[in-house]
C-alpha cells in the first residue's frame, strides 16, 4: 500500500496514463499551435513523436468541416470542460480518420490559455453508424417491396375470386383460374425466400447427403424454363460434361432451389439473345468432386459498382429493379448461403447492357452407386384403382379441408372429415378407412398425439396408414411425425399429383374392397443367372430360393432392430451380407438399395432421417418380393 502510495505521489502515474496510453493527447493554445502531443499520434495516426509540435491543429482538419469545427473550438475556450467534439484529422498516409475529444481549460485550472485534448479514435464507430443506416434503409425499401409484392397478388386473387362467383363463359373461367394460380405461385416463392432466410439466419436450416446425378437434374430443371424462354423468344440450352455422369452425395433440392433463382433470373433480365448453362468438373481429388456450373445470359447486366452488393441481403442492383421485375430481393442472398453453406462459393462477371455469368463451384463427395441409363419407371394412373377408397382427413382449415376434398372427390374418394385429433379418434371408433390425411397443428388435439392414440388402438384400425399434412417440412419436423407413428409426411402447399404419388404410387393405397385382388406388377427378380450357372438345375435353383426365402426375413428383423438401437456397424454389416443373394436372384434394384444403405450407415455416428427412410423402405420392398418368390418357389 506505501509503495502505491509512493508512486501516485511521485507521478509516475503520469507516463502510463499519458505518453504511453492509447488515447491521443494533444495541447494546444487557443490559436490552435500544438504545444505537446504523446506517442500515441504515431499508432493511430502515423506521425512520429514530436513531429506536429510548432504546427497548427487548424491545418490538419478536413477542409469542408474547418468552419464548423473552428466554431466549436471557440465553445470549448468558454468551458471549464467539454466532451465529445467530433472531428476529422489528416493522417500521414493523407486519409482522413475520425476523432472525437473531450478538453480540459487550463484557463480555468492553471490560468493559462490552452487546451488539453484528449482524443479518441472513433472511425470504427462511424463506418458502423454508416452501414447501420445503410442496412436500416435498405430493409425500410425492402419491407416496402415486399409488401407491395404480397398485397399484388393477394389482391388479384381476391378480386378474381369474386369475378368467379358471376357467370362465365368456359375461356373466361379458365383465363381467372389460370390468373390465380398464377399469383399463388408468385406469394409461394416470396413467401418461402423469406422463410429459407430466417432459416439460414437462424443456423436451423439442414442440408440432407443423398445420392444423385447432375444428367437427371439439369434436364429437368432447364425444361420448367422453357416456356418462359420461348415466350420471350430467348434460346435456352445446357451441357454438361460427360465426366459429371455419377452419383454425387449432396443435397440436390438445396442445389436446384440455387439454379432455379440463377435461371430465372436470366431470363428474367435478358430480353433478346441467350442463356446458357454449363456444367462440368473442375477437379476429381480423394473422391470428391469439384463441380462447377455457370449460367450465362445475354441481359441487362449489372452495374460495375453494384457488383459488390448484389449477394446482401434487401438489396438489389436498383430499387427500381424490383418495381419493375418484382421479385423479393432475396434470392441471390439466400443462394450464395445456401453455396457457401455446402462449403461452395458463388461468383459473377457483368457488364451492363453486355450480359451477366453467375458462376456456382460446390464440392460433392461421389457415391459408389453406378448410374443407371434406363428411365425410372411412372407408374400409369389408369393402372391404380381409387374408387371407393376411404380417407380420413383430419384438418382444421376451412379452405385447406375444401382443397385436400375436392382433391379425393375427383378421384371418387369417399372422405370423412374431422376438425381435429380428439373428433379423428372418436369417428375412427365406429368406422374404417383405408388412409387418414393428418393435419399436424391443430386445435384440442394436435397430430402428433392423435397418431400416437390411433397407434394404440386395436387391429386393424391401429394400423391404418396416417400421412402428415405440415407447413414445417424441416428434417427435425419429419422425424417428430415418424417418431410419432407416421407413415410418411406432405408437405403444404401441395399438388394434386403430389398427392396422387403418395397414396395410390408409395404407399400404394387400394379400397379395402380391393385389398383381396393383388394388382399385377412386374417382376423385381430374375432368376436368368441362376439358371445360367447351374445349367437350369432345378434342385438348385429351388435351393437357393428356399434359402432365400427362410433367411432373409431374420436379416431383415435384425436390421429393423439394430436401427431402433441405433446400431450402424450392424445394420451395415447385415446390408452387406444381404447384396450377394440379390445378385444371385437378380434383384438388382434391391441391390443397390443396400449398397446405398450399407455406405449411408458405415461410419455414421448419429441416426439420419435418409438412414430411417431407406432401412424402412428396403425392409417393405424385400418382404414384398419374398412372397412373390415364395409363389415363384411352387413351380418347382
Amino acid at each position: 500500500m506505501k509503495k502505491l502510495e509512493a508512486y501516485v505521489k511521485k507521478g509516475s502515474f503520469y507516463k502510463a496514463v499519458v505518453e504511453d496510453g492509447s488515447d491521443i493527447i494533444f495541447i494546444v493554445d487557443f490559436d490552435g499551435n500544438i504545444l505537446y502531443h504523446n506517442a500515441s499520434v504515431h499508432e493511430t495516426l502515423g506521425y512520429r513523436a514530436k513531429s506536429l509540435i510548432g504546427k497548427n491543429f487548424f491545418d490538419f482538419i478536413l477542409p469542408s468541416s474547418l468552419e464548423e469545427f473552428k466554431s466549436n473550438f471557440k465553445q470549448t475556450q468558454k468551458r471549464a470542460y467539454t466532451e465529445k467534439v467530433e472531428f476529422q484529422f489528416l493522417c500521414k498516409d493523407r486519409n482522413y480518420r475520425f476523432l472525437e475529444f473531450n478538453a480540459i481549460n487550463l484557463r480555468n485550472k492553471e490560468g493559462l490559455p490552452g487546451l488539453i485534448l484528449d482524443c479518441r479514435d472513433i472511425t470504427q464507430r462511424k463506418d458502423d453508424a454508416v452501414e447501420l443506416l445503410r442496412a436500416q434503409k435498405a430493409k425500410e425499401q425492402f419491407l416496402a417491396n415486399i409488401s407491395h409484392e404480397i398485397r399484388t397478388p393477394i389482391n388479384g386473387i381476391a378480386g378474381i375470386a369474386g369475378l368467379l362467383s358471376k357467370n362465365q363463359n368456359p375461356e373466361e373461367r379458365e383465363m381467372y383460374l389460370n390468373a390465380i394460380r398464377h399469383s399463388s405461385e408468385n406469394l409461394k416463392v416470396i413467401i418461402n425466400d423469406i422463410l429459407d432466410l430466417a432459416a439460414i439466419d437462424s443456423g436451423k436450416l439442414k442440408f440432407e447427403k443423398i445420392a444423385f446425378n447432375l444428367k437427371d437434374l439439369l434436364p429437368s430443371l432447364i425444361s420448367t424454363f422453357t416456356y418462359q424462354a420461348r415466350e420471350k423468344n430467348l434460346a435456352l440450352h445446357y451441357t454438361i460434361d460427360e465426366s459429371l455422369n455419377k452419383i454425387l452425395l449432396g443435397d440436390p433440392v438445396r442445389l436446384n432451389q440455387v439454379l432455379i433463382n440463377l435461371i430465372s433470373n436470366a431470363v428474367k433480365f435478358t430480353h433478346t439473345g441467350a442463356i446458357h448453362v454449363a456444367c462440368q468438373m473442375e477437379k476429381l481429388h480423394k473422391g470428391v468432386c469439384h463441380v462447377c456450373i455457370s449460367v450465362k445470359d445475354t441481359g441487362v447486366g449489372i452495374p460495375a459498382e453494384k457488383l459488390n452488393t448484389i449477394f446482401e441481403s434487401f438489396s438489389q442492383a436498383d430499387e427500381s429493379v424490383t418495381r419493375r421485375y418484382g421479385g423479393s430481393g432475396l434470392g441471390l442472398t439466400i443462394a450464395r448461403q445456401l453455396v457457401e453453406l455446402q462449403n461452395g462459393r458463388i461468383e459473377v462477371q457483368s457488364q451492363e447492357h453486355i450480359g451477366s455469368t453467375f458462376t456456382v463451384h460446390i464440392p460433392y463427395a461421389v457415391g459408389s452407386t453406378k448410374v443407371s441409363k434406363q428411365t425410372p419407371h411412372i407408374a400409369s394412373h389408369v393402372d391404380v384403382t381409387t374408387r371407393n377408397v376411404r380417407v380420413l382427413l383430419v384438418e382444421d382449415n376451412d379452405i385447406n379441408r375444401l382443397y385436400a376434398k375436392s382433391i379425393l372427390q375427383t378421384w371418387k374418394c369417399n372422405t370423412d372429415i374431422a376438425e381435429n385429433g380428439l373428433i379423428a379418434i372418436e369417428k375412427l371408433k365406429s368406422n374404417s378407412y383405408d388412409v387418414i390425411l393428418m393435419d399436424v397443428q391443430m386445435p384440442v388435439m394436435d397430430g402428433y398425439e392423435a397418431t400416437k392414440a390411433i397407434r394404440m388402438m386395436p387391429q386393424p384400425t391401429g394400423n391404418t396408414p396416417i400421412v402428415a399434412l405440415t407447413a414445417n417440412a424441416t428434417k427435425i419436423d419429419v422425424e417428430k411425425c415418424l417418431v410419432a407413428g407416421m407413415n410418411d409426411y406432405l408437405s403444404k402447399p401441395f399438388t394434386p399429383e403430389d398427392l396422387y404419388e403418395m397414396l395410390f404410387e408409395k404407399l400404394k393405397i387400394v379400397p379395402a374392397s380391393a385389398s383381396e385382388v393383388k394388382p399385377a406388377t412386374s417382376r423385381q427378380f430374375d432368376l436368368a443367372y441362376l439358371r445360367n450357372i447351374s445349367g437350369n438345375n432345378h434342385e438348385f435353383i429351388k435351393e437357393m430360393l428356399q434359402t432365400f426365402v427362410q433367411s432373409i426375413p431374420n436379416s431383415l428383423t435384425e436390421m429393423e432392430e439394430a436401427l431402433t438401437l441405433s446400431d450402424f456397424i450392424k445394420i451395415s454389416r447385415v446390408a452387406h451380407q444381404i447384396k450377394p443373394s440379390m445378385t444371385l436372384l437378380g434383384i438388382n434394384e434391391l441391390k443397390d438399395s443396400a449398397m446405398h444403405i450399407e455406405e449411408l450407415a458405415k461410419g455414421t455416428t448419429a441416426p439420419s432421417l435418409e438412414l430411417q427412410l431407406s432401412v424402412m423402405e428396403f425392409s417393405q420392398a424385400c418382404r414384398e418380393v419374398i412372397n412373390d418368390l415364395a409363389e415363384e418357389l411352387k413351380k418347382y
